[in-house]
């Protein structure tokens, strides 16, 4: 759809606390198209949800497979799709701006770090202004902060070098920050040190905060990575072993 981005962007905007955005993760294109018949307005998909459904570990799956499958999810729906591409495969900014508008998505999230490192801010930040110049606002940015999977383990640091990171990314050109993992305890904190949309994973747990309480301290958008994929297949397996 020619205008995804400006709906997905609109989205993000003026949003009440207690009422983030909800972007449930496809892992193809059946589970998008029946989430987008529940009623929901954009969808992100997640690579490790992708990965799965591809016969990959999480961080192996080859760029041209994921796009492909990127593609096959956007063609199944007529919501805005936005897209976990990783850290960006090692393509050059502009070929993968030209890959995402090829399969279709309108919003990705790129991570800052490889290989289980944290990349250099600056540096990266440097990458992102160069693949928002070549967007040219024709994909929404969510910069993925991985300060709290792959830091030194200090919680205070943590949420220190994310707001560092964000106030990078943000003035790069990112429109939305996601410091994945983060504790819902300093959510309120990541809030008041972030200028820009903050996006919160949910956990699908029984005792895990729901979207609104989540809203309420603070995130924009709420997303669930892998778990609804990871869900659906323990579905079927439940349901093969009472076939057998």
């Amino acid at each position: 759809m020619s205008d995804g981005v400006e709906v997905l962007r609109a989205l993000h905007l003026r949003r009440p606390p207690g009422e983030p955005l909800i972007l449930p993760g496809p892992w193809d294109a059946a589970s998008a198209r029946a989430l987008a018949e529940a009623g929901f307005e954009a969808l992100a998909t997640p690579s490790a949800g992708v990965a799965a459904a591809l016969g990959y570990a999480d961080g192996e799956t080859p760029a041209d497979e994921m796009f492909a499958a990127v593609a096959r999810i956007t063609r199944a729906v007529d919501v805005p799709v936005t897209a976990d591409i990783e850290d960006g495969y090692g393509l050059a900014p502009k070929e993968l701006v030209e890959r995402l508008l090829a399969a279709g998505a309108v919003g990705c999230n790129i991570e800052d770090s490889t290989g289980g490192a944290l990349k250099d801010p600056r540096e990266h930040a440097g990458y992102l202004a160069e693949f928002c110049a070549a967007a040219a606002g024709r994909i929404f940015l969510n910069a993925r902060v991985d300060t709290f999977v792959h830091g030194d383990g200090d919680p205070g640091r943590a949420v220190e070098q994310a707001v560092e990171r964000a106030a990078l990314y943000l003035a790069a050109g990112a429109e939305c920050v996601y410091p994945i993992m983060a504790p819902v305890a300093v959510l309120p904190l990541l809030r008041s040190g972030i200028e820009g949309p903050l996006n919160a994973l949910a956990l699908l747990t029984p005792d895990g905060p729901s979207p609104a309480a989540l809203g309420k301290l603070g995130a924009t958008r709420i997303t669930f990575g892998p778990q609804l994929q990871r869900r659906a297949t323990a579905a079927a397996a439940e349901l093969a072993a009472g076939l057998r």
